[in-house]
Parts: C-alpha cells; structure tokens; sequence
C-alpha cells in the first residue's frame, strides 16, 4: 500500500459527511511522510543521527533490575484487575509498509474483557469509518496498548499479535456499551508490564487547576479545516458534524 492513509468509506476529515462539501479522489494529497520522501530539515538530522543501540548506552544509562525484569508474557491477575478498571485504553499499529498509527479507545471502565490470561478483546465501535487501525492489523497483525485509567496515574502496556473478529459467539459477550460490537480487536497476549508514571505526572493531566482554558488552543473543527483547504466550507458547519457525529458515539 502506498501514497496517501486516507481509507475507503470515509471523508478526508474523517467526519463523514459534511452539507456543502464535495470529495474527490485527489481531495487529501499524499503528505511528504505517507510518500516515503523526508522533508529537507529531516534529511538533514538524520544524517547525524544514532545507527546503532550501542550509541544509546553511551547517553543514557543501562535500566535498573526492575526495569529489566517486569515484563512477563501474560496477564497475571493483577494487571487483569488493572485492566478492569480502564476505560480507555491506546491501540498502536502499523501497515505492512510500517507506516504507524495509534487510536484511542474508550468506554466505560472494563470495556475491555480479557478472555484468558494470554487473550483479551477489544470491543470496536464505529468512530469516522477509516478503519485505519483494523487494517493496519489485517496487513501487520501486530498491536501495542497502553491502558489508563483517568483520574490515575498506573498504566499498563500490552503487546502482541492481533487480528480482527466478527464471530457472533465473541461479540455477544462484548457488551460493555450495552450491545454487541461489529467486530472486535482479538490480540494475543506476548508482553505485559507497568508502565513508569512519570509522563502523566510530568503533564499534570489529571489536574483540573493546571488545564488550559478552552479557547486557549485551536479546536478540532478549527484543524480540520485548515488540512481540508475547502472555501466552501466554514469553522461552523465543521463543528456541526462533530456535534451529529457524537449523537452516535456509541454505534
């Protein structure tokens, strides 16, 4: 697969349908990354840059005990409690060609359900049809999670193979946004381990005090637009099919 990520069934802003808006097949262009060719100031850094993992040692130290020896290969009953508790969790993925992608995933806590201590689902509801994540999987077949639980500092991470699951026995008992799902995440369980908190508390995420205010940063309509370069369209109808689009969060 090459040139351009934008996926069938879905528009350029990932939004669907917008009143106004007319798509065609040239409408997203491929980016300099999705074409394989670096820009001038990436060649550029590259150039210097590190080759070889013996080069990281020389600027960071070697991990302590710990660190090198909590990763195990399946879900203990504590990561599997852990698990039940996050509802939202991070899929990372990759397409043959290795072009990366990660996706949030979000529910009430436990939407997740872990089948056995080397198996869990993801349950998939329909977000903007792209459906850049499952057919990552399809072509690589590889994820990486990391789960969270709001309000908290403790993560997991989770890696291992995945595939993409339409069996109605499965899906039946996948139920966490009170029906079944139309496919779900299946992954093989390879490594599990805690993941360091120092990120979450470097942001103070969970901080309300420390939080921007609202109309401190672009919104989501306000990006989508200036990657559409669309005249026809305006910030408010942008932000109009966001607000249908969530009516329907749960499909």
């Amino acid at each position: 697969m090459s040139g351009s990520r934008t996926r069938a069934g879905g528009s350029a802003n990932g939004l669907g349908y917008i009143p106004g808006m007319t798509l065609t097949p040239d409408a997203t262009a491929p980016s300099t990354a999705a074409s394989g060719k670096p820009n001038g100031l990436f060649a550029a850094l590259r150039a210097g840059a590190l080759t070889d993992p013996a080069q990281l040692r020389e600027v960071y130290e070697q991990p302590g005990d710990h660190a090198r020896r909590k990763q195990v290969d399946r879900l203990h009953e504590v990561a599997q409690r852990l698990i039940a508790c996050s509802s939202l969790v991070f899929v990372a993925s990759s397409d043959a060609a290795g072009r990366c992608d990660v996706s949030p995933r979000g529910g009430p806590a436990g939407l997740v359900s872990v089948l056995d201590e080397y198996t869990l689902a993801i349950p998939d509801a329909t977000g903007n049809k792209r459906l850049d994540t499952l057919h990552n999987i399809l072509e690589n077949g590889r994820v990486g999670l990391l789960f969270v639980v709001p309000g908290r500092d403790t993560t997991l991470r989770v890696n291992g193979r995945a595939c993409v699951s339409t069996d109605p026995e499965l899906l039946r008992q996948l139920t966490a946004v009170g029906k079944p799902p139309r496919s779900a995440i299946v992954v093989a369980v390879e490594e599990v381990y805690a993941h360091c908190p120092k990120s979450l508390l470097r942001a103070s995420a969970w901080k309300p005090e420390n939080w921007l205010a609202k109309d401190a940063q672009p919104s989501s309509a306000e990006v989508t637009l200036s990657h559409l370069r669309d005249d026809s369209l305006t910030v408010e109808m942008i932000e109009q099919a966001e607000r249908e689009a969530l009516l329907y969060r749960y499909e």
